[in-house]
């Protein structure tokens, strides 16, 4: 098969190509799920809103955040208290994060800092618990029980004055000890509760500070869900330009590389002598110059579009599922994965043996139709028409069922492999459910999983759709160069002496033999004699005695 595909350096440019359009197109498809799980999560769940810092938060409400963490420093270094000269500054950022359309109440703010990526991560993860610990008081019932709670160990005449103070406010004015202790007491009943839902529950936190703050949380989801739409529809669009690119610049390869192999087959069976003819029936010749090239070009058509991107896809899927997605039902992959190559090699060892023998009996076929054909008058004459009859039923019959065995093995393997995919997809939403259940995942990372996992066995099935040709495609390219390679028996002298114009049209046998191939003893031995131009040569001999007329030299010889 690797001698066969050597033909492709003609057309390597494109080749080129192909790959890097598939690298592109297999980008794009692995972007797709990502986007998925950003509308739900991000633009359906949490509103739009990306981060767990707000972008803008009350001076009032950062202080009361401050009680809860002791980070202060590192969460003030990443805001800027707004003043009249941050004014303009301010309203810049609201309307690059929340449109032009907000009635922001510019009271003492906060603004949040340009960061890099990290930065954002670190202070996220800074502000979550406090954030979601803040947003907990709001609830009057947890904030009822926490103010009777510290009523009960203060004395009679304080009670009074605190009674009519906001819970917030009594923090502020306990002991650093005694609001610690409490402190924590409150972030243990919150780890309990919440387990890893904590940046969720936080993102309601910044979205009730926007609303309070006047911008339009309606718009920031509509905004969000729009442009992560509209860069969906692009990557799509990539997706969707790579692909006809790739199949149409695939057809040409296959076509040329059809076309060398034609001509590389013509030409080499110009030369052949009756030895080879003997080697290589007429018909298995017509076969191998039509169908066996036809599977070989149907094969690269497809070659390309699979061998190089389904591996793409299969590893960068399951990269994209140990990054970016829950790596605990991992196994799942794993597990569908093995019942895929499973299906496909136990298929593969059962089919392969007929593969090999359909060509054979491609040529069995070609080789009793073109002698009924070439010999039917002889056939007529000696009334053996049903004989012949029965040699071509034979023979299309063995193919038929040759055929009808490959197929009936293949036609297994699809829905063998759609019950493996549909399999897997009900494993995933039932591991996932319980996942989602315990806050583990959020709903468009289960959604992004099951994307990538139809991805990569979707790769596998290209592949398994792809060994159902490459076995008979390699028997093609191995009996293509069976002819490619044959050594002809009768060869030009490599370097011939300078010719002699005073012997233009001088025809001269030396000591010539001949015999036929694998015959025992030779027809003609030592032969010997001259045709000179311009006079007449006869050769004399019985009626069957073999002499050929030999038009170019105009001479008759035994």
């Amino acid at each position: 098969m690797f001698k066969v595909l050597k033909n492709l350096k003609k057309t390597w440019l494109s080749v080129v190509i192909i790959v890097i359009l598939l690298c592109v197109q297999a980008w794009a498809d692995l972007e797709l799920p990502s986007y998925t799980s950003k509308i739900v999560n991000i633009g359906i769940q949490q509103g739009g809103i990306e981060n767990v810092s707000p972008v803008i938060i009350r001076k009032s409400q950062l202080e009361n955040l401050l009680i809860f963490t002791s980070d202060d420093e590192k969460i003030l270094d990443s805001y800027e208290l707004n003043t009249k000269d941050l004014s303009y500054k301010l309203n810049k950022k609201i309307n690059k994060y929340f449109g032009k359309n907000n009635n922001v109440e510019l009271e003492t703010v906060y603004v949040l800092k340009d960061l890099n990526e990290q930065e954002q991560q670190d202070l996220n993860e800074i502000m979550a618990k406090p954030l979601m610990e803040v947003y907990s008081l709001t609830n009057e019932t947890l904030a009822m029980q926490m103010k009777e709670s510290i009523l009960q160990n203060v004395p009679e005449e304080q009670k009074v004055s605190l009674e009519n103070m906001d819970l917030i406010s009594i923090l502020k004015s306990m002991p650093e000890k005694q609001l610690n202790q409490m402190l924590d007491d409150l972030s243990n009943t919150i780890d309990k509760k919440m387990g890893t839902m904590i940046s969720q529950v936080a993102i309601n936190a910044t979205k009730e500070e926007y609303i309070k703050l006047g911008i339009n949380t309606d718009n920031i989801q509509n905004n969000y869900i729009f442009m992560a739409g509209l860069q969906m529809l692009i990557i799509a669009a990539i997706s969707m330009v790579t692909a006809v690119s790739i199949m149409l610049l695939s057809s040409r390869v296959a076509a040329n590389l059809g076309k060398t192999l034609r001509e590389k087959v013509f030409k080499k069976v110009l030369g052949f002598s009756t030895e080879e003819f003997t080697n290589f029936s007429t018909a298995s010749l017509i076969t191998r110059s039509t169908n066996d090239i036809q599977q070989i070009q149907m094969l690269i058509s497809m070659l390309f579009r699979v061998v190089v991107y389904a591996p793409i896809m299969g590893i960068g899927g399951f990269l994209r599922v140990l990054t970016n997605s829950d790596t605990s039902m991992a196994w799942i992959i794993g597990f569908a994965i093995l019942c895929v190559i499973g299906i496909v090699l136990t298929l593969f060892i059962i089919a392969m043996p007929k593969f090999k023998k359909l060509q054979e009996l491609i040529d069995k076929l070609n080789l009793v139709s073109r002698e009924i054909l070439t010999g039917l008058p002889v056939i007529r004459a000696f009334n053996t028409e049903k004989k012949e009859e029965a040699r071509f039923e034979n023979a299309n019959t063995d193919l038929m069922r040759a055929n009808i065995f490959v197929n009936r093995a293949m036609s297994i393997m699809m829905p063998g492999l759609m019950l493996v995919m549909n399999g897997v997809m009900l494993l995933i939403i039932w591991v996932g459910g319980h996942n989602i259940d315990q806050g583990i995942m959020q709903v468009g990372d289960m959604m992004a999983f099951i994307q990538y996992t139809m991805q990569i066995i979707m790769s596998f099935l290209m592949i398994s759709m792809i060994s159902i040709m490459l076995p008979r495609a390699a028997v093609s390219a191995k009996r293509i160069n069976e002819v490619l390679e044959t050594k002809v028996a009768i060869q030009d002298i490599k370097n011939p002496k300078k010719f002699d114009e005073e012997k233009r049209g001088l025809v001269q046998f030396k000591n010539v033999s001949f015999r036929y191939p694998d015959a025992d003893q030779e027809l003609l031995t030592d032969i010997s004699f001259t045709a000179e131009p311009g006079k007449t040569t006869a050769i004399i001999g019985s009626t069957g005695s073999r002499k050929i007329y030999n038009s170019k030299s105009n001479s008759t010889f035994l």
